[in-house]
Formats: structure tokens, sequence, C-alpha cells
């Protein structure tokens, strides 16, 4: 993995200020109706996956010790989008609500594109700002998480899945030959008991009781019931539904990424309850230039894992050599991911190979595959 000091300066972080520009593509759709209710999912799945197709990979890496300082309009990106979200989603339940030139289906669709934005961009924002030390940066992640009900995801993410990722003992981590479609009841349920769990068992280590004011999920039942209190307020029960179709489809979106980012990759056991540490060979890894500019860099996902505190611009790509590749960007895969015999067949044998590159000594994979802890350790 060769790192080149490539610069961050106001030309490298401007096209991941690109999403913004996504915005009034919501609106042409609020307005106009009919067939422009699918401009944002185009501008979203289809053009940055061509704009991968023209400019190919990006595979050069900046110096990681880089200062914070030097990486202001990068983190200034992803707080700004927190009030741009907010205004955007709030504005629109109140002009689409009461809205009678638009069918009730294309409320739906505008909606979905809202939830397209709101997962794709806010998820993956509050991904990067929950994973940052200062409290105004996990606040504003907090915020974006509540905008689409899904607050747990910060518990699960930072207290579950990242310790447990490539085990049994974490849901998102997808098994092998399992469907998407399998997977996503499977993870809603079980990733919401493993996050309040995980909350409870650190106020126990303090003595505390699970109900103790500062377990978080309170903090996230309150701003999660304030959003659909807002969304009532400016546009009644048929806000309220319009909120709830968004969060839905950004809450797909979300864990359609999580069922990419670790499918069929799971840590060696070693015995007594314990697993290697994590490597960059535990991720799939995207060097995509365009699809990273639209997801920050989020594919390059096996770095993320590997130095999880690291800021988005100084995520380092790395080869074959090292990670697993996928063939395409997020936009690609996901959509793959929801045709399994598709994603089967793509997918398979890279996970066969891997399996032979990394661990040509384990025979038996049924308990990786079936996401149970494997036998002791002779």
């Amino acid at each position: 993995m060769a790192t080149q000091d490539t610069p961050l300066n106001w030309r490298g972080a401007l096209p991941f200020w690109l999403s913004f520009a996504l915005v009034p593509l919501v609106w042409v759709g609020a307005v106009k109706g009919g067939l422009w209710i699918l401009l944002t999912p185009a501008a979203t799945w289809y053009l940055f996956s061509m704009l991968d197709g023209l400019l190919g990979l990006d595979t050069k890496n900046p110096d990681p010790l880089r200062a914070d300082h030097d990486l202001r309009l990068y983190t200034l990106l992803t707080s700004a989008w927190v009030p741009v979200q907010a205004i955007n989603l709030f504005a629109l339940i109140a002009y689409i609500a009461p809205a009678e030139h638009l069918t009730a289906f294309e409320k739906f669709g505008v909606f979905f594109g809202m939830g397209i934005l709101s997962g794709t961009i806010g998820i993956t924002y509050s991904h990067e700002l929950m994973h940052q030390k200062g409290k105004l940066e996990r606040w504003l992640g907090d915020l974006l998480l509540a905008m689409v009900l899904y607050s747990h995801f910060r518990s699960e993410h930072l207290l579950v899945h990242h310790i447990h990722v490539g085990t049994p003992k974490d849901p998102v981590t997808a098994r092998y030959n399992e469907g998407f479609h399998r997977f996503y009841p499977r993870v809603l349920a079980q990733s919401l008991r493993s996050s309040f769990r995980a909350e409870k068992a650190m106020l126990a280590r303090k003595k505390l009781p699970w109900h103790d004011p500062r377990n978080p999920f309170f903090r996230y039942w309150g701003l999660q019931l304030t959003a659909l209190l807002i969304a009532y307020i400016v546009g009644g029960g048929v806000g309220v539904v319009l909120f709830i179709t968004q969060a839905g489809i950004a809450i797909w979106q979300l864990e359609l990424v999580n069922y990419v980012e670790h499918y069929g990759l799971t840590r060696r056991y070693k015995g007594n309850g314990k697993y290697e540490h994590v490597q960059p060979r535990h991720s799939w890894n995207s060097a995509h230039m365009a699809s990273n500019w639209l997801l920050i860099n989020l594919q390059r996902h096996s770095d993320h894992h590997y130095k999880p505190d690291r800021r988005f611009p100084l995520l380092q790509n790395y080869s074959e050599d090292d990670a697993p590749q996928l063939p395409y960007g997020y936009a690609v895969m996901t959509v793959a991911a929801m045709i399994p015999p598709l994603w089967r067949r793509i997918m398979n044998p890279k996970v066969r190979a891997w399996r032979q590159k990394y661990y040509p000594d384990i025979t038996d994979w049924s308990a990786y595959n079936a996401g149970r802890q494997p036998e002791e350790v002779r």
C-alpha cells in the first residue's frame, strides 16, 4: 500500500461536495411529478455508476498523518449537510402533503428519492460524524439518524459491529450464501437487540441500571419523536406517512450497503471464544472514483475497519494483495444484491477464492456459513 501525498485542498474537496447538487433534483420531481420523480434515483444509482466506468479507479493515498486543520473543507462538508437535509426534508413534507397536482404514487416516488438522499448521503455522513471524538459532531450524527428513525445504528455500529465484525456476534456481517432478502429482516431485529444489550452492558459495568438517564437510547427516542412531531406539524398525518416512507427507504439503503461490505468474510476462530484481530482482508474494498465521491470514501472500507478513527479524506486504498476487491462500486453492487442469483454468481466465487488465499488450512466452513462459532481448536 504505497502512500502518495495527494493534495487535500479545495480542488480535492470539491468533488465530495457534489452531494449538494442532488438536493434540487428531489424538488424537480416534487414540482413536475410524472417521470421527473425518477431523477434522484437515476442520478445517485446510474449517473455515478457511469462516471465510475468513465473515470475508473482512484488508488492514490494521502498521507494518513495529515492534521485536522488541513481537512477543514472536508469536515465542513459532513456538518453542513445536517441543516440542509433537515430543511429539505421538512420543507418537502410541507409542500407535498397538501399538493393536489401529484397522485399518491407520485408523492411516494418523491419521498423514495428523498429516502435515497437521507440514506445514501445522510446516513453515510452520520457514520463519519459518529466516529469523531467531538461532542458536536456526534450530536450532528445523531440528528441525521433521528431523521430516518434509526438512531440505534450509532450504538450498534460502534459497540457491536466494529468489535465483532466477521464473527457470529455481529448481525451486520452477511453470511456466505445468505441472500439479502433473508439478511434484511434478520439484521433489523438483531441489530436493535444487540445495540440495546451493548449499551445496557456498558451501564452495568458502571453499576448503573439500563434505565439510567445516561443510556443514549433515551436521547435516540426523544430525537425520533421530535422528528415525527415536526413532520406532523408541517404535514399532518400525511406528513408522518411521508416521513416514515423516506426513513424506510433510507434504512433499506443502509442495510444494502452493510450487506455488501462484509459478505462472506469471516475472521478465523482461535478457540476459547476468541477470534483473530480485524485486518483489511475482512472488508470488501472498492477504489471506484465517482462513487467514493458520493459516499465520502466509504468504499475504502478495509482501511476504515483497520483504522476506525481515520477521517474520510485520509482513508487508504488497499490493493488486491492486501484486501478483497469489489468488481464495481456500491451503486452497482447494491442493485446486484437485490437479485440473489446474480449476486451469488458474482460474489460466491470471490468468497471462495478469498478463503483459499487467506485460510487454505480451513476445510470445514459450515459453522462460519451458518453464523455459528466453530468447534474449539484442539
